[in-house]
């Protein structure tokens, strides 16, 4: 597949000064480009927003990064080459993206949800060159997705902000509290991670919490 061949929704900085800054939406496994892109009228007036389709349909309006499959005896688990496939094809889109539209490519932030959130992970730990700021929202980091010694990476110029329901039924809390941990422990990286009384989802508060880190940048 060619990162040109991607759809997405766009959002035009309305303070420019310069080449903006990239802000990448990454939905959730079933969804489209148009669920995040609902959250356009709020988020920072000097982005150039790009809310990304993921490339593989699962039916009307409905696609995924990579498929996830459910086994009797190994429970749900994850097609681990299709979502290195979608990483590396992000990390293209971001590249020619950035050229066509002018962007300033050393400022790109991801902001991504659920299995969105897995593949922004993945991406700010494979290319951190290209990756300044991670939003991770009801995800976590799963490094079966990551190079080898993703942790010994110059990764002090990546920031990251996570945010996870402890009610959350489809990504338990704890498996965003043990990438927390893990996060944690990275030398001279910047993690932020934040609990919310909110299921699979993103509350008023965790939202405004978001916004609260993004505006601080």
């Amino acid at each position: 597949m060619n990162c040109q061949d991607l759809n997405y929704l766009e959002r035009l900085p309305s303070i420019a000064s310069g080449r903006a800054p990239l802000l990448l939406l990454l939905h959730g496994y079933g969804s489209n480009e148009a669920d995040l892109f609902s959250f356009v009228n709020y988020l920072p007036p000097q982005y150039h927003i790009i809310s990304l389709r993921a490339p593989y349909p699962l039916g009307p309006d409905s696609f995924a990064w990579y498929a996830i499959n459910f086994d009797a005896d190994e429970g749900r688990f994850s097609d681990i080459n299709q979502a290195i496939t979608s990483r590396d094809l992000i990390c293209q889109f971001i590249d020619h993206i950035c050229v066509e539209k002018d962007l300033d490519a050393t400022q790109v932030c991801l902001l991504g949800f659920s299995q969105g959130a897995i593949l922004s992970y993945a991406l700010a730990f494979s290319f951190p060159e290209k990756i300044k700021q991670t939003i991770a929202l009801s995800g976590y980091c799963n490094e079966a997705m990551l190079p080898d010694h993703w942790q010994t990476q110059p990764l002090s110029d990546l920031n990251i902000y996570a945010a996870h329901g402890t009610g959350d039924m489809v990504i338990p809390i704890q498996w965003a509290r043990q990438s927390a941990e893990l996060l944690k422990k990275v030398a001279d990286l910047k993690f932020e991670f934040h609990e919310f009384d909110m299921g699979h989802s993103v509350s008023q508060e965790s939202f405004s919490d978001m916004m609260r880190w993004m505006n601080g940048l």
